[in-house]
């Protein structure tokens, strides 16, 4: 394993585009930690975000891992762009020469796509414990480490993510048409969620609610629910009208860990299954 993670971290090394990238992910990540200072005055409201409460633990963490969780398409740029850049630079094929065998290949880019979710996650636990530990009226370790189920939903949207593009990155081999299919993919999925809730309106059935869990980018995205409702200034204005069938879940729903587990697992094995067909 470690021999194929040095691998894929020495192409890591030496791509501009991929360091770039990093480091615009790592200082949107610095600012967020910097944004409790932000001032705001909205409906009477004056004060900083901190202020809100939502750096208060538990709710940073859902918070954090929320907003977060859309920073991803940076670290997926670099994830597709050196798988793709091996097919126009030849390096997948002088990896076979040098004798990597193709189950070796997918292995090598499993593992930088683990290794990349893993620091993912760890960069965003960092930053949400200092924004907590600044800002939050909560000092209790009962309360600080709770709740930090997020953190695992973060880490299971990111994977599933990351292997979809890497087997986006294998099936077209460039990384512009890479980024388009699954552009592409998530319209898709788009337009599919829209004629399921019509369905739903005229003969109430539960499509649209099933494809939320079944397809990869709805799962990915159901992992991790709106944390909006919890803010103390929203919660409040909610509190004061009344609409029918409001319910805010914010659970973590296993469907959701099955479905990004399973489709995990799927898009390894496409990938596997068409590099292996391939005359490289």
């Amino acid at each position: 394993m470690k021999r194929l993670l040095d691998i894929e971290f020495h192409k890591f090394r030496y791509s501009k585009s991929s360091i770039v990238l990093t480091i615009i992910y790592l200082v949107i990540v610095v600012l967020m930690t910097l944004s409790g200072m932000i001032r705001i005055d909205i409906n009477g409201f004056n004060g900083s975000f901190s202020d809100l409460g939502i750096f208060n633990f538990p709710l940073v963490w859902h918070i954090s891992t929320y907003f977060t969780s859309f920073l991803k398409i940076f670290i997926a740029i670099v994830l597709v762009s050196l798988t793709a850049n091996e097919y126009s630079n030849r390096t997948i094929k002088q990896n076979l020469i040098d004798g990597l065998s193709k189950k070796e290949l997918i292995l090598s880019k499993l593992y930088l796509a683990l290794s990349l979710a893993i620091l993912t996650t760890v960069v965003v636990f960092i930053a949400s414990l200092i924004l907590g530990l600044i800002y939050s009226d909560f000092d209790e370790p009962s309360i600080i480490f709770s709740q930090m189920g997020y953190l695992g939903a973060f880490f299971l949207a990111h994977l599933v993510f990351f292997c979809f593009c890497l087997f986006a990155g294998i099936l077209v081999k460039r990384s512009a048409f890479a980024l388009g299919f699954v552009f592409v993919w998530y319209i898709f999925e788009g337009i599919l969620n829209l004629l399921a809730k019509g369905v739903d309106t005229f003969y109430d059935t539960h499509i649209y609610e099933w494809l939320t869990h079944i397809l990869p980018l709805n799962a990915m995205s159901n992992l991790i629910k709106q944390p909006f409702t919890k803010i103390d200034l929203v919660e409040s204005a909610l509190n004061q009208i009344t609409v029918e069938g409001m319910d805010f879940g914010y659970d973590i729903e296993w469907i959701d860990v099955a479905s990004v587990c399973i489709w995990s697992t799927l898009f390894i094995y496409f990938s596997y299954a068409l590099l292996k067909k391939r005359d490289l």
